[in-house]
């Protein structure tokens, strides 16, 4: 249910279950950790895109399977589902590689968080975002309590969460969840062109600028100087720096 794909230097997962909107189930979460991590080792992948296979991005959990352990009382396995969830947001943050989110239609629960735990999301016209976990009394997770409040704010955050609506893709550009929108037909190719143009980038400087700016949120600004020093005179002493500044010179004297 979990399909991956290569377009030369991007790699793109696509959530197949477009029958039930993309909703997990079964090892999908597993599914997407390993195939993360494999892009992790694998230095001819330098960017990744998350998209949805039909007409949602993910709907979020199943919730016929959730009802069914609620039901049962099988707390553990609804515990495993929770940190299966947290598992996938902690890869995406962790791993150095740019991954970019092409959000082709509703995106609703964790199906919302996955988008937001994503570096980037360009969204078509139709696409919807919303924290719908307190329709089925539930609240977020997925990361939602930790991505949200950092890209809208604390009180628009709380509002999204009780709220619980769906946002139209228009609104949630202009609250910052959505960096751009596009054509309904153009997501997935405007994401993966945007997801290679940054795989062009000298890599190295593209892993430590993400480290830098995921840590900045919690962190001191003088904890954010000494990684900044740190980092710079790591890529002072490597070769794209050299290359780099080589290739810029070379046009400014011609």
């Amino acid at each position: 249910m979990i399909l991956f794909s290569r377009h030369d230097r991007v790699g793109l997962i696509t959530l197949n279950r477009p029958e039930k909107l993309n909703a997990f189930a079964d090892r999908m979460r597993d599914e997407i950790v390993d195939i993360v991590h494999n892009v992790e080792q694998d230095d001819t992948v330098r960017a990744l895109v998350i998209t949805g296979a039909g007409r949602a991005f993910c709907a979020g959990a199943d919730i016929a399977y959730m009802h069914d352990l609620v039901a049962r009382q099988d707390w553990d396995t609804l515990e495993a589902l929770v940190q299966a969830g947290a598992t996938v947001v902690t890869a995406i943050d962790r791993i150095d590689k740019p991954v970019l989110a092409a959000v082709n239609g509703a995106a609703a629960g964790g199906g919302a968080n996955l988008a937001l735990a994503c570096d980037i999301r360009i969204a078509a016209r139709s696409a919807s975002i919303g924290q719908t976990f307190n329709r089925i009394g539930l609240q977020l997770d997925w990361g939602g309590s930790y991505f949200l409040p950092r890209l809208v704010g604390l009180g628009r955050a709380l509002e999204l969460v009780f709220t619980a609506e769906m946002l139209p893709a228009e609104d949630a550009l202009r609250l910052g969840l959505f960096n751009r929108i596009v054509d309904d037909h153009a997501v997935l190719d405007e994401t993966l062109a945007l997801a290679a143009r940054i795989a062009a980038k000298p890599p190295l400087a593209v892993a430590l600028a993400k480290q830098s700016l995921r840590s900045a949120s919690g962190a001191s600004l003088a904890d954010c100087l000494e990684r900044e020093r740190v980092n710079q005179l790591r890529l002072f002493k490597s070769p794209e720096a050299l290359e780099g500044m080589r290739a810029f010179l070379s046009k400014t004297r011609t």
